[in-house]
């Protein structure tokens, strides 16, 4: 198959450009129709929360579509999943513009999450073929500059677009940009996975090298560390729209604006990462990102207690900027020791990613989204799972089972 033949290797600008476009794919179709919550809901005549539950149902595809494509990326090298993933979410995209009601909307945001975990996974995956160590978490960092810039125009995008048009036109915008992606991986992507490197095994490999993953206990302890970051973040993206604009009174410009100043925070503490790096371990800056993340969430629950709506942004700014730099350094610390499975240990990685983040939306439905204290106290829940997860598991001189 032509997705399969080595492309050209591009410079380490146009890597980075294509490989941010290809993790952007999670962050797009998220974060763009957030706005817009509150409008599907009315249209489709449904609750918040039944509208809550296709993100989830987003999350778990995404988990799905890396568990699926990182050991195939392993086995048929990295372009291959790539071109399928873009095509298939170009194509469940224009579908949902086109959903009558909630049941079919929410099936298609399944296949969208597989499709777009496809491309997530692939990229991580490039990366470890090509760099390790402080290099690795260096070309993470800058990964940010691309698909970190999706948050912070995604949800600024999906309320402009609000302006001239329905909920619908959100996602043939994200359909547009799926079938950019196809020319893109097809015109750009290398192969950096050689044909004598790849597993050739079936499903006892794969269950084989899924076993070593999840037996070595620092990589299940920075896995988990960062998935449960991670779930705050998304406690935030299914709730968010629904505690500002209706509980706080932000308008959905407003909500917009809060969302793209977040998500600016990461990218720029995903530079400062990359500046620290070279001078400081990885472990240290994770740690020191992670202290931020935890202090942010208790302070956030104090100002939601209080009403205080500026105390709560301000608390989920310094929330998600640090995970700009958590992020870079919990992957390349789990993906580090384990090179020749990097497309199965990215998909177990972003697997348990997404899977953990999907508990976030149920938590959410149950807690209410009235206020910000439910939110707060998710939040809050998950940093700590996340610092002891991380403590307990990845410490030095942790002995591994014989």
């Amino acid at each position: 198959m032509t997705a399969a033949q080595p492309a050209p290797a591009p410079n380490r600008i146009t890597l980075i450009f294509v490989l941010g476009s290809m993790s952007a794919f999670g962050a797009l179709s998220f974060d763009m129709y957030l706005p817009a919550f509150p409008r599907i809901a009315a249209d489709l005549r449904v609750s918040d929360a039944a509208v809550q539950t296709t993100l989830t149902v987003a999350l778990i595809g995404l988990a799905l579509g890396q568990l699926v494509s990182g050991p195939l990326a392993d086995r048929w090298g990295r372009r291959r999943p790539a071109l399928i993933g873009a095509a298939v979410f170009t194509a469940a995209s224009a579908l949902i513009a086109l959903a009558p009601q909630i049941g079919l909307l929410t099936g298609l945001r399944l296949v969208q999450g597989v499709a777009g975990g496809m491309g997530i996974t692939v990229a991580r995956a490039v990366v470890r073929d090509l760099f390790r160590g402080a290099e690795a978490s260096r070309f993470f960092s800058r990964l940010t500059l691309v698909f970190g810039v999706a948050p912070v125009v995604a949800p600024t995008i999906g309320a402009a677009v609000l302006r001239f048009t329905s909920w619908r036109g959100v996602f043939w915008l994200l359909a547009a940009y799926g079938l950019v992606m196809v020319g893109v991986v097809v015109r750009w992507l290398p192969e950096t996975l050689p044909v004598q490197r790849r597993r050739t095994g079936g499903l006892a490999e794969i269950g084989r090298a899924v076993r070593v993953l999840t037996g070595d206990r620092r990589f299940l302890g920075y896995v988990l560390g960062q998935g449960l970051a991670f779930a705050g973040l998304f406690a935030y993206l299914t709730s968010g729209s629904f505690v500002l604009q209706e509980g706080f009174g932000i308008s959905a410009a407003g909500y917009g604006l809060i969302f793209g100043m977040n998500s600016l925070g990461l990218v720029l503490v995903g530079q400062l990462n990359a500046r620290l790096v070279g001078r400081h371990a990885p472990r240290t800056l994770l740690f020191a990102a992670l202290s931020v993340v935890v202090v942010a969430a208790a302070v956030m629950l104090g100002a939601a207690e209080l009403g205080s709506a500026a105390g709560v942004v301000a608390c989920l700014f310094a929330y998600i900027a640090s995970l700009g730099m958590l992020t870079p350094n919990a992957i390349t610390l789990a993906l580090e020791d384990h090179p020749q499975m990097a497309g199965t240990a990215s998909a177990v990685m972003g697997a348990m990613q997404s899977g953990t983040g999907a508990l976030a939306g149920p938590i959410m439905a149950v807690l209410g989204a009235a206020g910000g204290v439910p939110m707060a106290v998710t939040m809050l829940g998950f940093a700590c799972l996340s610092a002891a997860a991380l403590t307990v598991l990845t410490r030095p001189g942790l002995a591994e089972p014989a």
